[in-house]
C-alpha cells in the first residue's frame, strides 16, 4: 500500500468516526494547542547498493525507537492551522545486514505543517496536513568494518516533504487526546572523508504519536 493511499484511508476512518461524534462548538476553545506525545521512529530503511563492498540495495538499517514529542499548533481559523513538531536529538544505531552493527549518528528533525481540520466543532476531531520537514545531522561515528576501520560521514541536513493525518478527541474543556501520524523524507548521502560517495540512504521515517494536549 502506498504513503499516500495509508493516509488517505486513515483521514477516511477518522472522519466517520467524527461525524458520529460531533457535539456543538465551544466558545472556550483557544487558538493554541501544546501537546506531548510519545512517538515511535519507524524508518522506511532504503539505500543504494554498494558494489565496492558487494552490498546489494536496501541492506543499511537504522533502528526504530521510542522519543517524546513536544508540538505547539496555532488556528488561523476554526479548520486551519499550523503545527511545529520539535523533540531533542535522537541517537540512532546503524547496521548492515549480514555485517553488524557500523556506528551510531543523532539527528534533530523538527517539522512544520499545515493543517485541515474536518470537524473543528466536534468532540472527534480529525484532521490532515502537509508540511516540511529540517534534519539536522550530527555526531556521526560510522565505520566500514576493515582492518583498520574505515569512517564514513554523512550530510549535515536534510530537507524534505511531511504528510500528516490524525485525530484530537476531546476529553474536557482544554485537554485533548491525541493520535497522529507522519511520513517524512529523510534523506543522506554515505561518503568517504575524501568525499567519496559510497551509498545513499531513504531513512523516510513513519513517526506514529499518541499522548494528550491542552488547548488555550
Amino acid at each position: 500500500m502506498t504513503m499516500k493511499k495509508s493516509l488517505a484511508m486513515l483521514a477516511v476512518a477518522a472522519l466517520s468516526t467524527g461525524i458520529a461524534l460531533s457535539t456543538p462548538a465551544r466558545a472556550d476553545d483557544g487558538p493554541w494547542i501544546v501537546r506531548l506525545r510519545a512517538l515511535h521512529i519507524g524508518p522506511a530503511n532504503k539505500s543504494d547498493a554498494v558494489p565496492a563492498l558487494g552490498l546489494p540495495s536496501d541492506q543499511i538499517d537504522v533502528n526504530s525507537k521510542w522519543a517524546p514529542d513536544l508540538d505547539f499548533e496555532y488556528y488561523f481559523s476554526p479548520n486551519w492551522s499550523s503545527e511545529l513538531l520539535l523533540t531533542v536529538p535522537q541517537k540512532h544505531t546503524v547496521s548492515v545486514k549480514g555485517v553488524g552493527d557500523i556506528g551510531t549518528f543523532k539527528h534533530l528533525p523538527p517539522t512544520l505543517t499545515v493543517k485541515y481540520g474536518f470537524l473543528p466543532d466536534g468532540v472527534v476531531r480529525p484532521y490532515v496536513g502537509a508540511g516540511i520537514n529540517l534534519t539536522l545531522i550530527m555526531d556521526v561515528n560510522l565505520n566500514v568494518p576493515l582492518s583498520p576501520p574505515l569512517p564514513l560521514k554523512l550530510q549535515s541536513s536534510s530537507v524534505g516533504g511531511a504528510l500528516q493525518a490524525g485525530v484530537d478527541v476531546k476529553l474536557d474543556q482544554h485537554w485533548f487526546g491525541s493520535l497522529d501520524v507522519k511520513y517524512v523524507q529523510i534523506r543522506s548521502d554515505v561518503k568517504l572523508t575524501d568525499g567519496t560517495k559510497v551509498s545513499a540512504v531513504k531513512v523516510d521515517p513513519w513517526l506514529i504519536g499518541i499522548g494528550a494536549g491542552y488547548r488555550f
